[in-house]
C-alpha cells in the first residue's frame, strides 16, 4: 500500500437507478398495442449486448436506486431534445439517474448513459445537464467505448491496495467494480471529440450551446471546494475522467460561436429545471447514513462516531472512509456477526493481512463488546477494532505510516466516541435536499446562504451551487437554490 488515503480513496463506489424515456403521444391517441420499445430496437445490436451486460453490474455496484418521478421526467425532457438531433438517429439511449452525491456522468457502449443526482443539484440550468449528456452520447456515437474495451481487453483487473490489507471477498467485489467503472475513462482526443459532437448538438437542439464552458467551470469550481487539498485532490468525480484542461473549455466556447454571441442565443430551461429538482435529496441517503459535521450517523442501524476535527468523512457504498493530515486515514464498514461470537478469535480468523496476534485484546466499547489489534504491512501501521451489536459486527481500520504518533490517539477517539444512537437522536435525523426559494425583497447572499444545512461552509456551497460570481447580489423574484432538510 503506497498511502494510507489510496487504501480508501481507490475503492470508492456509488449507487444508481435506472429511468426510461417516457413515451410522448398525444393524448386524444391511443397508446400504441406494440409499442416501439428501447429492448426491440437494440436486441441484435452488439453495441448494445455489450452495455446490457455490464448495465447490471454497474447498477449492483452502485447499491441500488434512486427514484423520483419528477426528475426522471426533467432527465428524460432533456435527453429528448438531444435524441432528436443526434448524429445516428437510430441510436437509442438509456438513462441511468445514480444515486450518489458525487459529480458524474458517463456513458456505455449502446447507448447507455448515467448522470448523478449529485451533478443534477449543481447544476443550474437544463442547458447545462444537457451539455453533459449531449458529450456522453458523443462518445456512444463515436463508439468510444468500443475502442475502450479492445485496449483494455489484454488487463487484469487487480484490487492490490485493498488485497494487501483485507482478504475478503470484498476486494475482489470492489476490484470487479472498479473494472466496470473503467468504461468512463476515455482518451483526451476522444474527449475533445465528444466535446465537439456535444456543443453542436446543444446548439441544433435549441439550448444554450454556451453551457458546456459554463458548466466545466462550475465543476471544476466544485472539485477545488471538495478537495482537502485542492492542488493534489484525486477525486472520482467528473473531472478525474474528464479533465478540465483549458484545451477543452476554449474548444467549447469556440465552437458554442458558431451558434451566434454567447447570451444571445439558445434556451436555458431554468425556470423547468429548476422546478423538476426542487426536492433533490442531496448529499448522503438514508440507506447510507449521515455525514453531519466530524460524526458520521446511520438511524438504519442505530450507531454513531465521531473522526477527529481535521479530517474529512466520505460515506461511500461499502465502507465510510475519512481521511486526514500526515496521510491517516479510516475505514469503517459492517459484517453479519454469524456464529462468530468471539471477537478475538474473529480478528485473527485471517481477514486481516499481517495482523500481530499478540496485540489482540478484548475491551468494551460504550459498554459493547469489543475486541482490538495492530496490524502491519510494508510501510503501516493499522489499528483493527471490531464492535458488536446485537447480529452485526462493525470495523474500524486505521493506518498510519509507520513510526506515527497519530495511530492510539485517532483510533482511540473512533473507540470512545462509537455508541448507540437514542431513539430520540434516530427519530430527528433528515436527509437534505435541494430546496428552491424566490428571493424576496428583504433577502441577500447572506442571509439565504444561513439557511443552509449540513455544511460548516454555507456561504461557499451557497455560492458554488447557485455559479454565483464574485460580489454577486441577488435581486427579488429570482429563484435560489438551497441545501436544507
Amino acid at each position: 500500500m503506497r498511502t494510507g488515503a489510496a487504501l480508501l480513496a481507490t475503492i470508492a463506489l456509488l449507487a444508481g437507478c435506472q429511468s426510461v424515456f417516457d413515451q410522448a403521444y398525444t393524448p386524444n391517441v391511443s397508446p400504441s398495442d406494440s409499442p416501439q420499445i428501447v429492448d426491440e430496437v437494440q436486441k441484435d445490436d452488439p453495441r448494445a449486448q455489450m452495455g446490457a451486460r455490464e448495465h447490471p453490474r454497474i447498477v449492483a455496484s452502485y447499491g441500488g436506486e434512486y427514484r423520483d418521478a419528477k426528475t426522471e421526467r426533467l432527465v428524460a425532457r432533456i435527453a429528448g431534445a438531444l435524441t432528436a438531433v443526434s448524429e445516428n438517429p437510430n441510436q437509442s439511449f438509456r438513462i441511468t439517474i445514480l444515486n450518489s452525491p458525487a459529480i458524474n456522468a458517463f456513458a456505455l457502449p449502446g447507448g447507455y448513459l448515467y448522470v448523478t443526482r449529485g451533478l443534477l443539484a449543481l447544476a443550474n440550468d437544463a442547458s447545462e445537464v444537457a451539455a453533459v449528456l449531449s458529450h456522453e452520447m458523443g462518445h456512444v456515437t463515436a463508439n468510444h467505448g468500443i475502442e475502450r474495451q479492445r485496449r483494455e481487453e489484454a488487463e487484469v483487473i487487480a484490487s492490490r491496495v485493498v488485497a494487501e490489507v483485507l482478504s475478503s471477498d470484498l476486494a475482489g467485489k470492489q476490484a470487479l467494480a472498479r473494472g466496470k467503472l473503467r468504461l468512463a475513462a476515455f482518451s483526451r482526443q476522444q474527449e475533445l471529440q465528444a466535446d465537439v459532437i456535444g456543443v453542436r448538438m446543444l446548439g441544433e437542439a435549441g439550448y444554450d450551446p454556451y453551457a458546456a464552458a459554463r458548466f466545466l467551470d462550475s465543476m471544476a469550481a466544485y472539485s477545488r471546494y471538495s478537495a482537502v487539498d485542492p492542488d493534489n485532490d484525486q477525486s472520482l468525480d467528473f473531472l478525474s475522467s474528464h479533465p478540465n484542461s483549458a484545451q477543452r473549455v476554449d474548444l467549447a466556447r469556440r465552437h458554442a460561436r458558431n451558434f451566434g454571441v454567447e447570451g444571445s442565443v439558445g434556451d436555458r430551461g431554468r425556470d423547468y429545471f429548476l422546478a423538476g429538482i426542487d426536492g433533490l435529496l442531496y448529499g448522503d441517503s438514508p440507506q447510507e447514513g449521515y455525514v453531519r459535521g466530524q460524526t458520521f450517523l446511520h438511524g438504519g442501524l442505530g450507531i454513531r462516531f465521531d473522526v477527529p476535527e481535521d479530517f474529512r468523512i466520505d460515506n461511500k457504498v461499502e465502507a465510510v472512509l475519512a481521511t486526514g493530515p500526515g496521510e491517516t486515514a479510516i475505514r469503517f464498514d459492517g459484517v453479519a456477526a454469524g456464529d462468530n461470537n468471539s471477537l478475538p478469535n474473529y480478528l485473527t480468523s485471517g481477514w486481516v493481512a499481517g495482523l500481530q496476534p499478540e496485540t489482540v485484546r478484548e475491551i468494551t466499547v460504550n459498554g459493547l463488546p469489543a475486541a482490538t489489534a495492530r496490524a502491519s504491512a510494508e510501510r503501516w501501521d493499522f489499528d483493527v477494532t471490531v464492535i458488536r451489536v446485537n447480529d452485526q459486527i462493525f470495523r474500524f481500520l486505521t493506518a498510519v505510516p509507520k513510526g506515527s504518533t497519530a495511530l492510539d490517539s485517532t483510533a482511540q477517539l473512533l473507540r470512545n466516541t462509537f455508541r448507540r444512537m437514542t431513539p430520540a437522536e434516530i427519530s430527528a435525523l433528515k436527509p437534505l435536499r435541494v430546496r428552491v426559494v424566490t428571493v424576496g425583497p428583504e433577502d441577500t447572499v447572506a442571509s439565504l446562504s444561513a439557511r443552509m444545512m449540513g455544511t460548516d461552509r454555507k456561504l461557499d456551497l451557497f455560492k458554488l451551487i447557485n455559479a454565483l460570481p464574485v460580489g454577486a447580489t441577488l435581486s427579488p423574484g429570482q429563484k435560489m437554490k438551497i441545501i436544507s432538510e
